[in-house]
Formats: structure tokens, C-alpha cells, sequence
């Protein structure tokens, strides 16, 4: 499934960008994630009227891909839990508190891939999503965006992709009634990564 053709408005927006460049046919290898180029974001339904995203700004990750075994790929990452960022002081203090995230107790959150498959430029990630000590499975959809050799002789890969999960899940279940019915913020939350690695010398 290419969650990317999933209207004819994300269409238009896609082409909004430059076309992807492709230097290496096969992307077989080890890889660092970059966070100075690398996007780990989310958005929730705030007083069921408007969205607010956010991102977490602090992380390191690595990958192994195989393009010829799948199977054989993985990915590892860790976040810091307090690096939550959503462009409001109080509302970052009140997700780090212990109405959510309780960043002091958990300090990070984790993602380690259990499963990987490829179909074309589409990965499916599979793994554990670890999150105050909760860990539940999570499925993400992938595409690759391309490959490219920077000026300073970095071979990079891109990969952008998202799912949904129910923070519930994960204990995050803080929320507060709405006089009109409803409540305050959405359990369902939106996951994206917009993902630059950097090839293992």
C-alpha cells in the first residue's frame, strides 16, 4: 500500500518538490540516521476542531538494509523523551509531566523492528514501540524517497513514512471533557517520519 496516493490533493502536493534523485541501484548496507536532516513528528486532534503537531528533536538511530533479503533489514531507535516540541512551553511541560509522558521516570522512548518487508520502493516496518516501559507492536509504511551523494561525499537514502496509533495504549490517557461533548485531545495520534541516513564508511 502507498499511503502517499491517497488523494488527488496529496498528489498535487507531492509535486511540489523536486523529483528524487537515485544514485545506487541497490542501497544494500549499514546506515546512521541524520537528525539534523531527519523528521520525527506527530499530530493529535486538539478540542476535536484543529490539529497540533509536534516533533521530538533529540534521537539517534541506525538501519541495515537489504535490498535482496528484506528480511534481513532492521532498525533501532531512541528518542529522548524530553526533546518533545510542539512550539508551546507550557503545553511541552504539560506532556512531559506525568499526565503523559512522564519524561524524568522515562527518559526515552524506543523503537526496535521485529519484521521488514519490501514491495518495489515500499517498506513495511514492523517492531516494538516502547513508551513509559509499555511496549506494543506497530506497523509503518514506508517509501523510499531516493538516494544521493551530498557535497561532503556522504552517500544518503530517504525514506518518508506514517501510521496511526492510539496513545491509550501506551498509558497516555490524560484528557478532559468537553462541555460540548468530546474531549480535549484525540486518542487516535499521527506518527511521520521524514527520514535522512547516512552510509556506514
Amino acid at each position: 500500500m502507498n499511503f502517499f496516493n491517497r488523494s488527488s490533493k496529496t498528489a498535487v502536493l507531492d509535486h511540489a518538490f523536486d523529483a528524487p534523485t537515485t544514485v545506487v541501484e541497490d542501497i544494500t548496507g549499514d546506515y546512521t540516521i541524520d537528525p539534523t536532516h531527519t523528521r520525527l513528528g506527530f499530530s493529535a486532534r486538539h478540542a476535536m476542531v484543529t490539529t497540533v503537531r509536534g516533533q521530538f528533536t533529540d534521537f539517534a538511530g541506525t538501519a541495515h538494509i537489504d535490498t535482496a533479503n528484506p528480511a534481513a533489514s532492521k532498525v533501532e531507535l531512541t528518542i529522548q523523551t524530553a526533546s518533545i516540541d510542539t512550539g508551546v512551553a507550557d503545553r511541552d511541560g504539560h506532556l512531559k509531566s506525568p499526565d503523559f509522558f512522564d519524561a524524568e521516570a522515562n527518559p526515552t522512548i524506543t523503537f526496535v523492528s521485529t519484521k521488514v518487508e519490501r514491495d518495489g520502493d515500499d517498506w513495511t516496518i514492523a517492531g516494538d514501540l516502547t513508551v513509559k516501559g509499555v511496549a506494543k507492536p506497530v506497523t509503518i509504511e514506508f517509501e523510499s524517497t531516493g538516494s544521493a551523494q551530498d557535497p561532503f561525499g556522504n552517500l544518503r537514502v530517504g525514506f518518508e513514512g506514517a501510521t496511526s496509533i492510539n496513545r491509550k495504549d501506551w498509558g497516555l490517557s490524560w484528557n478532559a471533557a468537553l462541555e460540548t461533548g468530546g474531549v480535549l485531545v484525540s486518542e487516535k495520534v499521527k506518527l511521520e517520519f521524514d527520514v535522512s541516513a547516512i552510509k556506514n564508511a
